[in-house]
Protein backbone atom coordinates (compact mmCIF):
# COMPACT_ATOMS: atom_id res chain seq x y z
CA UNK A 1 0.00 0.00 0.00
CA UNK A 2 1.33 3.86 -0.55
CA UNK A 3 2.22 5.76 2.22
CA UNK A 4 1.32 9.22 2.36
CA UNK A 5 4.55 10.54 2.22
CA UNK A 6 5.26 8.22 -0.62
CA UNK A 7 2.23 10.19 -2.62
CA UNK A 8 3.17 13.35 -1.33
CA UNK A 9 6.80 12.36 -3.25
CA UNK A 10 4.91 11.38 -6.39
CA UNK A 11 3.44 14.58 -6.26
CA UNK A 12 6.57 16.59 -5.91
CA UNK A 13 8.13 14.42 -8.97
CA UNK A 14 5.56 15.01 -11.15
CA UNK A 15 6.24 18.83 -10.96
CA UNK A 16 9.49 17.98 -12.60
CA UNK A 17 8.33 16.25 -15.37
CA UNK A 18 5.79 18.58 -17.35
CA UNK A 19 3.16 18.24 -18.18
CA UNK A 20 1.01 18.00 -15.32
CA UNK A 21 -2.57 17.76 -16.22
CA UNK A 22 -4.99 17.80 -13.83
CA UNK A 23 -8.88 17.37 -15.19
CA UNK A 24 -10.40 18.90 -11.57
CA UNK A 25 -12.58 16.20 -9.70
CA UNK A 26 -15.45 17.56 -7.41
CA UNK A 27 -16.39 14.11 -5.45
CA UNK A 28 -15.28 10.93 -5.45
CA UNK A 29 -17.04 9.43 -8.24
CA UNK A 30 -15.61 12.09 -10.77
CA UNK A 31 -12.42 11.29 -9.49
CA UNK A 32 -12.54 8.03 -9.93
CA UNK A 33 -13.55 8.73 -13.83
CA UNK A 34 -10.34 10.94 -13.66
CA UNK A 35 -8.33 8.63 -12.82
CA UNK A 36 -9.27 5.64 -15.25
CA UNK A 37 -9.22 8.15 -17.82
CA UNK A 38 -5.37 8.38 -17.23
CA UNK A 39 -4.84 11.22 -14.43
CA UNK A 40 -1.45 10.97 -12.65
CA UNK A 41 -2.85 13.24 -9.93
CA UNK A 42 -6.28 14.13 -8.43
CA UNK A 43 -6.93 17.77 -8.24
CA UNK A 44 -9.95 19.09 -6.26
CA UNK A 45 -12.37 21.82 -7.28
CA UNK A 46 -13.84 24.33 -4.80
CA UNK A 47 -16.67 25.84 -6.79
CA UNK A 48 -17.04 21.92 -8.03
CA UNK A 49 -17.24 20.51 -4.52
CA UNK A 50 -19.62 23.11 -3.10
CA UNK A 51 -22.04 22.46 -6.12
CA UNK A 52 -21.60 18.68 -5.34
CA UNK A 53 -23.07 19.51 -1.60
CA UNK A 54 -25.74 22.32 -2.65
CA UNK A 55 -24.24 25.02 -1.81
CA UNK A 56 -22.40 28.25 -3.41
CA UNK A 57 -18.81 28.81 -4.34
CA UNK A 58 -16.97 31.32 -2.73
CA UNK A 59 -17.95 31.14 1.25
CA UNK A 60 -20.22 28.44 0.90
CA UNK A 61 -18.49 25.81 1.44
CA UNK A 62 -17.41 24.90 5.02
CA UNK A 63 -14.12 23.42 6.20
CA UNK A 64 -15.84 21.32 7.71
CA UNK A 65 -17.59 19.61 4.61
CA UNK A 66 -14.63 20.35 2.84
CA UNK A 67 -12.92 17.72 4.31
CA UNK A 68 -15.20 15.21 4.24
CA UNK A 69 -15.43 15.38 0.76
CA UNK A 70 -11.38 15.24 0.26
CA UNK A 71 -11.42 11.90 2.70
CA UNK A 72 -14.02 10.91 0.12
CA UNK A 73 -12.06 11.27 -2.80
CA UNK A 74 -8.62 10.42 -1.44
CA UNK A 75 -10.17 6.87 -0.34
CA UNK A 76 -11.64 6.71 -3.50
CA UNK A 77 -8.33 6.45 -5.87
CA UNK A 78 -5.01 5.61 -5.89
CA UNK A 79 -2.89 8.71 -6.96
CA UNK A 80 -1.92 11.69 -5.13
CA UNK A 81 -4.52 14.21 -4.51
CA UNK A 82 -4.31 17.83 -4.33
CA UNK A 83 -7.00 19.83 -2.99
CA UNK A 84 -8.21 23.69 -3.28
CA UNK A 85 -8.88 25.28 0.00
CA UNK A 86 -9.71 28.56 -1.16
CA UNK A 87 -8.05 30.91 1.25
CA UNK A 88 -7.96 28.73 4.33
CA UNK A 89 -11.33 28.70 5.70
CA UNK A 90 -10.03 31.51 8.16
CA UNK A 91 -7.66 29.40 9.81
CA UNK A 92 -5.56 27.98 7.88
CA UNK A 93 -3.04 25.79 10.00
CA UNK A 94 -6.22 23.76 10.74
CA UNK A 95 -7.25 23.58 7.07
CA UNK A 96 -3.95 22.10 5.96
CA UNK A 97 -3.82 19.61 8.94
CA UNK A 98 -7.39 18.68 8.48
CA UNK A 99 -6.71 17.74 4.79
CA UNK A 100 -3.48 16.05 5.68
CA UNK A 101 -5.44 14.23 8.38
CA UNK A 102 -8.05 13.01 5.68
CA UNK A 103 -5.26 11.94 3.42
CA UNK A 104 -3.94 14.70 0.45
CA UNK A 105 -0.43 15.71 -0.03
CA UNK A 106 -1.17 19.36 -1.87
CA UNK A 107 -2.77 22.83 -1.51
CA UNK A 108 -4.55 25.27 -3.46
CA UNK A 109 -4.00 28.51 -0.96
CA UNK A 110 -5.47 31.99 -3.32
CA UNK A 111 -5.01 35.34 -2.06
CA UNK A 112 -8.21 36.73 -2.45
CA UNK A 113 -11.28 36.80 -0.60
CA UNK A 114 -14.87 37.82 -1.40
CA UNK A 115 -13.54 38.58 -4.60
CA UNK A 116 -10.93 41.43 -3.43
CA UNK A 117 -7.28 40.43 -3.52
CA UNK A 118 -5.49 40.46 -0.47
CA UNK A 119 -2.47 42.24 0.56
CA UNK A 120 0.51 39.79 -0.17
CA UNK A 121 1.82 39.65 3.01
CA UNK A 122 -1.50 38.46 3.84
CA UNK A 123 -1.28 35.56 1.86
CA UNK A 124 2.84 35.08 2.27
CA UNK A 125 1.27 34.44 5.97
CA UNK A 126 -1.15 31.99 5.22
CA UNK A 127 1.64 29.91 2.79
CA UNK A 128 4.01 30.17 6.12
CA UNK A 129 1.09 28.34 8.22
CA UNK A 130 0.50 25.82 5.30
CA UNK A 131 4.25 24.82 5.48
CA UNK A 132 4.75 25.00 9.31
CA UNK A 133 1.46 22.47 9.24
CA UNK A 134 2.67 20.74 7.11
CA UNK A 135 5.79 19.98 8.59
CA UNK A 136 4.54 19.13 11.93
CA UNK A 137 2.31 16.64 10.51
CA UNK A 138 5.28 15.34 8.69
CA UNK A 139 4.20 15.25 4.93
CA UNK A 140 6.05 17.10 2.16
CA UNK A 141 3.18 19.28 1.31
CA UNK A 142 2.86 20.56 -1.93
CA UNK A 143 1.84 24.03 -2.16
CA UNK A 144 -0.13 25.65 -5.19
CA UNK A 145 0.09 29.74 -4.25
CA UNK A 146 -2.27 30.86 -6.49
CA UNK A 147 -2.67 34.49 -7.68
CA UNK A 148 -5.92 36.79 -8.61
CA UNK A 149 -4.18 39.37 -10.11
CA UNK A 150 -5.88 38.88 -13.27
CA UNK A 151 -8.84 37.90 -12.61
CA UNK A 152 -9.75 40.72 -10.13
CA UNK A 153 -7.12 43.26 -12.03
CA UNK A 154 -4.60 43.78 -14.71
CA UNK A 155 -2.07 41.75 -13.85
CA UNK A 156 -0.15 44.55 -11.91
CA UNK A 157 2.43 42.99 -9.08
CA UNK A 158 1.87 39.56 -9.85
CA UNK A 159 5.75 39.02 -10.41
CA UNK A 160 6.33 40.78 -7.39
CA UNK A 161 3.65 38.68 -5.48
CA UNK A 162 5.45 35.52 -6.93
CA UNK A 163 8.77 36.24 -5.35
CA UNK A 164 7.20 36.63 -1.93
CA UNK A 165 4.93 33.16 -2.33
CA UNK A 166 7.88 31.58 -2.95
CA UNK A 167 10.31 32.85 -0.57
CA UNK A 168 7.38 32.21 2.39
CA UNK A 169 7.35 28.57 1.17
CA UNK A 170 4.86 28.14 -2.09
CA UNK A 171 6.24 25.06 -4.52
CA UNK A 172 3.88 26.25 -7.64
CA UNK A 173 2.65 29.86 -8.96
CA UNK A 174 -0.80 29.41 -10.02
CA UNK A 175 -2.29 32.27 -12.26
CA UNK A 176 -5.79 31.58 -13.06
CA UNK A 177 -7.67 34.01 -16.33
CA UNK A 178 -4.64 34.07 -18.31
CA UNK A 179 -5.04 32.21 -21.33
CA UNK A 180 -3.10 34.05 -24.40
CA UNK A 181 -0.06 33.05 -25.41
CA UNK A 182 2.24 35.75 -24.95
CA UNK A 183 1.58 36.74 -21.52
CA UNK A 184 1.72 32.85 -20.56
CA UNK A 185 5.42 33.04 -22.11
CA UNK A 186 6.18 35.92 -19.78
CA UNK A 187 4.82 34.71 -17.12
CA UNK A 188 6.59 31.06 -17.76
CA UNK A 189 10.01 32.75 -17.99
CA UNK A 190 9.88 35.27 -14.96
CA UNK A 191 8.15 33.36 -12.23
CA UNK A 192 9.95 31.87 -9.79
CA UNK A 193 8.24 28.94 -9.75
CA UNK A 194 6.59 26.65 -11.60
CA UNK A 195 3.52 27.95 -13.63
CA UNK A 196 0.11 26.69 -13.14
CA UNK A 197 -2.43 27.88 -15.35
CA UNK A 198 -6.43 27.63 -15.60
CA UNK A 199 -6.96 26.09 -19.28
CA UNK A 200 -9.95 25.65 -21.32
CA UNK A 201 -11.89 27.10 -24.60
CA UNK A 202 -9.72 29.70 -25.93
CA UNK A 203 -6.75 28.31 -24.44
CA UNK A 204 -3.82 26.90 -26.17
CA UNK A 205 -3.64 22.94 -25.91
CA UNK A 206 -1.53 20.93 -23.88
CA UNK A 207 1.04 20.83 -25.88
CA UNK A 208 1.03 24.57 -26.67
CA UNK A 209 1.28 25.48 -23.41
CA UNK A 210 4.24 23.19 -22.33
CA UNK A 211 6.18 25.15 -25.44
CA UNK A 212 4.99 28.25 -23.65
CA UNK A 213 6.65 27.33 -20.19
CA UNK A 214 4.07 26.19 -18.81
CA UNK A 215 4.57 23.03 -15.91
CA UNK A 216 0.92 22.36 -14.54
CA UNK A 217 -2.37 22.26 -16.35
CA UNK A 218 -5.52 22.39 -14.86
CA UNK A 219 -9.31 23.48 -16.05
CA UNK A 220 -10.83 24.61 -12.48
CA UNK A 221 -14.92 23.75 -12.66
CA UNK A 222 -15.51 23.68 -15.85
CA UNK A 223 -15.92 20.02 -16.18
CA UNK A 224 -18.44 20.47 -13.54
CA UNK A 225 -20.37 23.00 -14.75
CA UNK A 226 -20.68 20.64 -17.95
CA UNK A 227 -21.50 17.81 -16.10
CA UNK A 228 -24.36 19.78 -14.15
CA UNK A 229 -25.43 22.06 -17.23
CA UNK A 230 -26.14 18.28 -19.35
CA UNK A 231 -28.03 17.29 -16.09
CA UNK A 232 -30.18 20.32 -15.83
CA UNK A 233 -31.03 20.20 -19.98
CA UNK A 234 -31.63 16.59 -19.65
CA UNK A 235 -34.09 16.45 -16.70
CA UNK A 236 -35.69 19.84 -17.99
CA UNK A 237 -36.34 18.00 -21.44
CA UNK A 238 -37.66 14.90 -19.66
CA UNK A 239 -40.32 16.88 -17.51
CA UNK A 240 -41.33 19.28 -19.86
CA UNK A 241 -41.66 17.08 -23.43
CA UNK A 242 -41.18 13.79 -22.19
CA UNK A 243 -38.36 13.24 -24.62
CA UNK A 244 -34.85 11.91 -24.25
CA UNK A 245 -32.91 13.68 -27.21
CA UNK A 246 -30.31 14.97 -24.89
CA UNK A 247 -29.22 11.85 -23.62
CA UNK A 248 -28.45 10.45 -27.13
Amino acid sequence: MTTQAEQARRLRALHAQPPLVLPNAWDAGSARAIETAGASAIATTSAGVAWSLGVSDGGGLSMAAAVGAIRAIVAAVSVPVTVDIEAGYGDVSAAVTAVLEAGAVGVNLEDSTGGVLDEPSVHASRIRAARAAAVAFGIDLVINARTDTYMFGDGTGTMDRAALYAEAGADVLFVPAVVDAPTIRTLAAHSPLPLNVMAGPGAPSVPALVELGVTRISVGPAITARAYALATAAATELLKTGTYDTLA
